[in-house]
């Protein structure tokens, strides 16, 4: 049977990429597994047979034959353990290219994601102004141990790995803060990530249904 998997019927985003569908696109692309789409609006993410997928009511989930997944990190890690082109081979190799998973999504991204709350959902409360500092301090702290590290290597560790593939996801949510721009090899390392074929395919897909539902 054909991967099938969920993005917005109309992303929030519109269409730059950042809805986390385009993770698990461009995990598919890397290991060449064809798939197929199905849309989903706000209403139909709440509704009982979406909810049977994904219990919080989000995006994306993943199904092929009896088995179905909800959560990027678990769909990438799963397409990485079925399919060669995203973990190393090395056994060692192997286990750091998954530690530099977690990494992604349990240390990196939730001080970006915070920053997005604090500038868009908590712009109008009286204590935004000083709170936002606060948060991009935490950012910084981030990114200055992640830029420590990376140093002016290509890929966090060796070749290009699912790790790679997460952290530049998720860092790619702070195009539209600038807060990249004042790391050069985070900023590269980014651009590295998206001039991979498999993710110029997958921002294609993801943008051309954007297209489409605007107008």
């Amino acid at each position: 049977m054909t991967i099938t998997i969920t993005a917005f019927e109309r992303s929030p985003d519109g269409g730059k990429g950042l809805a986390r569908d385009t993770r698990v696109r461009w995990a598919l692309e890397e290991v060449g597994q064809p798939y197929e789409v199905r849309l989903v609006s706000f209403a139909q993410m709440k509704a009982p047979d979406h909810l049977a997928l994904h219990p919080f009511g989000q995006i994306p989930t993943y199904e092929d034959g009896s088995l179905s997944l909800f959560e990027t990190g678990s769909i990438v890690f799963h397409l990485a353990e079925q399919h060669a082109g995203l973990l190393p081979g090395d056994r060692n190799a192997r286990a750091r290219a998954i530690t530099w998973m977690f990494a992604a999504l349990n240390t990196v991204e939730p001080p970006i994601l915070d920053l997005t709350t604090a500038r868009i959902f908590e712009a109008d409360k009286p204590w935004s102004a000083e709170r936002l500092p606060l948060v991009k301090d935490r950012v910084h702290a981030r990114l200055d141990q992640l830029s420590a590290r990376l140093g002016g290597a290509d890929w966090l560790d060796g070749a290009f790995s699912a790790g790679d593939l997460l952290m530049v996801s998720v860092l790619l949510r702070l195009r539209m803060s600038g807060l990249l721009d004042e790391y050069q090899n985070l900023a590269a390392y980014v651009a590295r990530g998206e001039a991979r074929p498999a993710y110029v395919r997958a921002f294609a897909a993801q943008f051309a249904i954007n297209a489409l539902s605007a107008r």
